[in-house]
């Protein structure tokens, strides 16, 4: 990493202190980046500014309580005068923006370009397969909601997503790692745009559902 993207990374690393959404995420989503790009015609410099910058406003949006702050917008924001600090041309600024903004799957804003689907799919890798475990359980302790959750999926959608599946969390109490699964990560293979994604996130998902279900036979005192 040369000197411009290690002080795009400090700038970052001083926004977030999510444990979930922290430094940690945005470089392995970094390097999923670069290994997804292999063999790919892309420009570099903007995947790599974009994998840094995408979640710079996650503590905003998850400090506001009123559930307005959408962080992939108010990143793609945030990101301009840093960029324009260290010279970045305009051009590819707008298309960093382009990227940043449209990294999120629960948003009507679909990443167009190969820079913005290949950030878009290391972001949802992250949220799959053991790191994916483990960053849903980080989630769980900092909003103190729940390990484990047995109840009417369709309820719970209408009750605490406002009725929409892809809507925000009300009550993040009432939240567990099975909702969130049934809810958002078991459809994230099939949002996949390139090929090595969707092969790594089948895999990705099919050990997260294993983990769950050995998870509910446990929590029933099943051997």
């Amino acid at each position: 990493m040369n000197q411009k993207f290690l002080k795009i990374k400090e700038r970052v690393e001083k926004e977030l202190s999510c444990s979930a959404h922290d430094i940690g995420h945005v470089m392995r989503v970094y390097n999923l980046c670069l290994r997804l790009a292999e063999d790919e015609d892309v420009d570099l410099e903007v995947l790599q500014a974009a994998a840094l910058l995408h979640d710079i406003a996650r503590v905003k949006e998850d400090n506001d309580p009123s559930g307005k702050t959408d962080h992939a917008i108010l990143s793609a924001e945030m990101a301009v005068p840093i960029l324009k600090d260290l010279g970045f041309p305009d051009e590819k600024i707008r298309h960093i923006q382009d990227c940043i903004a449209s990294h999120r799957y629960r948003t009507g804003d679909k990443p167009e370009t190969k820079e913005a689907q290949i950030l878009f799919d290391a972001d949802k890798l992250d949220s799959l397969g053991a790191i994916g475990i483990a960053r849903s359980f980080v989630w769980v302790g900092r909003n103190n909601a729940k390990i484990y959750t047995n109840g009417d999926i369709e309820e719970y959608i209408r009750n605490n997503l406002g009725g929409d599946i892809n809507g925000r969390i009300q009550d993040k109490t009432k939240h567990s790692p099975q909702i969130e699964f049934e809810t958002k990560l078991k459809f994230l293979v099939d949002s996949l745009y390139t090929e090595k994604a969707k092969e790594t996130g089948k895999e990705r998902a099919e050990f997260y559902k294993k983990f769950l279900d050995r998870l509910e036979r446990e929590i029933n005192g099943d051997p």
